[in-house]
């Protein structure tokens, strides 16, 4: 009698072991707040760095901004929108503390940053230090 074993159905037990082990190990460390990840983007230009993140409902003073050589660092927290003793039957707005790093390619002027909240959209202008901008060489006919 031949037994022919699938390499798929191999994977497929092992994935659903992993998933299984890993479920039940977080489940015993998982933090009774959770800490959320900040949807950001990061746009690169010849003078400066346009990083704009989304902040639903928050306000300047909410957000907690620092730069430490080409590191940007955004903290904050969203409050909780209803008491604490309600019920949901749906929870998808953001609730708690937040953080998010992003490390930059090339050193920054950190005395020069704009930061700006408008429609639950912060934004930071983070201009380039001067030694890491392009210079344009003219050349001369001779």
């Amino acid at each position: 009698m031949t037994f022919y074993i699938s390499p798929y159905r191999r994977m497929a037990a092992m994935r659903h072991a992993m998933n299984r082990m890993f479920e039940d190990g977080l489940a015993e460390s998982a933090p009774a707040e959770r800490e959320l990840m900040l949807a950001m983007d990061v746009q690169d230009s010849d003078d400066d760095f346009l990083v704009t993140a989304l902040v639903p409902g928050l306000q300047a003073d909410d957000v907690e901004i620092e730069i430490l050589n080409n590191t940007v660092t955004i903290r904050g927290e969203f409050k909780a929108w209803a008491e604490a003793d309600s019920k949901y039957l749906l929870s998808e707005l953001p609730e708690g503390r937040f953080a998010r790093v992003v490390t930059l390619p090339t050193a920054v002027d950190a005395a020069k940053v704009e930061a700006t909240i408008k429609d639950g959209v912060l934004t930071l202008r983070i201009p380039k230090a001067e030694a890491h901008r392009p210079k344009p060489i003219k050349v001369k006919t001779v």
